[in-house]
């Protein structure tokens, strides 16, 4: 098992395996699953069966699964709060990478600063909007190179009740370095590690069939859903040549449709063997 899985499922992340197991077979398929399958799944991936039981109970708590009984046997369904979550989770995954607009050369720029007294606020502007794609080369500014984002960072700032916040769009001027600027704001080096891990984890791998592909499509998965929060999916002109960003998508989608089918065959034999 991958090392970083396995701090992972040590530091109580076991809820967050259990949505990536939902998001990439529950959801598609629909079907319930027993308790005694994800048991078993988690376990494959680290998990010890204490951790797995109370993350099923801290899913079911925040309404996006409930459970349904058989006799003597549970199997678990999401609801409709769920299926909603997981689903827009999904698409923001799987289709992460594959493509990137072509650049206008503008920038969104967004003013919004928070006192470093409100830390909570503070925090929770800073998650809403790197979530959103933007990225803050000093304190008090969020830029990106999307101009669309800007109705995604409105939403963020008017949740939050930042009424002061101002944007505003246009191209980069002639002080300073926008390369510069753009390292200040997303930390590239650090960016193209993570990514240079994920290759390097997964690219050499072949699983067998059964428990091994399911187990391997999971942890890939589980990987990469962590980059659409890190990866603010920058223009070419903006990145260094030949971005391992890239080189890490192509793996991701040539790695999850070899494994695909394989996988859920072992899914939905577990599902129904339970």
């Amino acid at each position: 098992m991958p090392s970083e899985v396995r701090r992972q499922a040590g530091a109580g992340s076991a809820q967050s395996l259990l949505m990536t197991m939902l998001g990439e077979y529950l959801l598609p398929h629909g079907e319930p699953v027993w308790t005694s399958a994800l048991l078993h799944v988690l376990a494959g991936l680290g998990v010890e069966e204490k951790s797995a039981r109370q993350a099923l109970s801290r899913t079911a708590a925040k309404g996006w699964i409930v459970s349904e009984r058989s006799g003597r046997r549970v199997r678990w369904a999401l609801t409709g709060a769920g299926h909603t979550l997981l689903s827009e989770g999904a698409e923001r995954i799987y289709s992460f990478g594959r493509e990137r607009e072509t650049w206008d050369g503008r920038w969104l720029v967004l003013l919004a600063s928070v006192p470093e007294s409100k830390r909570d606020l503070r925090h929770q502007l800073r998650t809403g909007l790197t979530w959103a794609g933007l990225g803050s080369p000093v304190p008090g500014v969020w830029i990106s190179p999307h101009a669309s984002r800007e109705a995604e960072a409105k939403q963020v700032v008017e949740r939050l009740g930042l009424g002061s916040a101002l944007s505003f769009c246009g191209p980069f001027a002639g002080i300073g370095s926008e390369r510069g600027m753009v390292e200040q704001a997303w930390h590239l080096d650090e960016l193209a590690a993570a990514y240079d891990g994920f290759v390097r984890e997964f690219a050499g791998l072949r699983p067998a069939s059964g428990d091994q592909v399911l187990l391997a499509q999971i942890r890939l998965v589980h990987e990469w859903r962590r980059f659409p929060r890190l990866d603010p999916q920058l223009p070419l002109e903006l990145l260094p040549p030949h971005w391992i960003g890239v080189r890490a998508a192509n793996l991701f989608n040539d790695l999850h449709g070899e494994w695909r089918g394989a996988a859920r065959e072992r899914w939905a034999a577990l599902a129904v063997e339970g």
